[in-house]
């Protein structure tokens, strides 16, 4: 069955934008790095918001010296010992869906021509364990996610010729919503329309500074968003 032309994908980040895990992934990479390596380090020298997993674990092999190739038994090990932190930290979850989230996915789930996928520089077990959590996962069409490309604006490239492929839409009709100003430029990067809230690491006033197409201090009243994209 052929899936039926979209109007509007909605690529939704996660940390900061859908949901908030108090530090689990953060803290996971770093029991990882304990465990693998004997390392104690809390990763805060480390930059995360807006970034992919993999530029941060590469951050953190080269702060200590480490070899974490790619496709070589000792990063296999690494990230499935990672994961096994991340689900032992999120259960029970902690965190939570960020206000207004359900009612934004359930608006855009409502409209026939719209879809919802993910944008995240998660790598796709961490952005499910996240989402499952919350019981959000089912929720998403498709994914690009942060093992697919080098930087956070090749992975929005990745994402908008995967709406294209599945849905027929041009760049234009891709909406990426995200809480730092890296998913503002990739959304420029892409051609596509870019949407900030300020729920994450940043301020409204730092995000303004970016001029996003719509700026949200937060997705509690769902229908400022859902009436800008019906004028789009």
């Amino acid at each position: 069955m052929q899936t039926p032309r979209a109007s509007l994908v909605w690529l939704f980040d996660v940390d900061g934008t859908l949901l908030l895990t108090e530090g689990a992934g953060r803290e996971a990479i770093s029991r990882a790095l304990r465990d693998r390596f004997g390392i104690e380090d809390d990763l805060r020298s480390i930059p995360m918001a807006g970034r992919t997993d993999p530029l941060i674990v590469g951050d953190m092999a080269r702060k200590h010296g480490l070899e974490l190739t790619h496709g070589t038994p000792e990063h296999h090990e690494f990230w499935e010992s990672t994961y096994q932190h991340m689900r032992a930290l999120m259960t029970p979850p902690r965190g939570g869906l960020l206000p207004g989230v359900l009612n934004v996915l359930d608006a855009v789930a409502a409209e026939p021509t719209w879809v919802s996928a993910l944008l995240t520089g998660n790598v796709p077990v961490m952005a499910e364990l996240k989402l499952s959590a919350f019981g959000v996962w089912d929720r998403f069409d498709f994914g690009a996610f942060g093992s697919e490309a080098p930087d956070r604006n090749a992975l929005a490239r990745v994402a908008v010729a995967r709406a294209a492929e599945r849905h027929g839409v041009a760049p234009s009709q891709c909406v990426v919503v995200g809480d730092t100003e890296h998913d503002i430029a990739c959304a420029r990067a892409a051609g596509a329309r870019a949407v900030a809230v300020a729920t994450g690491g940043r301020t409204r006033s730092q995000l303004a500074a970016h001029a996003p197409d719509l700026l949200l201090d937060d997705l509690s009243s769902p229908s400022l968003l859902l009436d800008w994209a019906r004028g789009l």
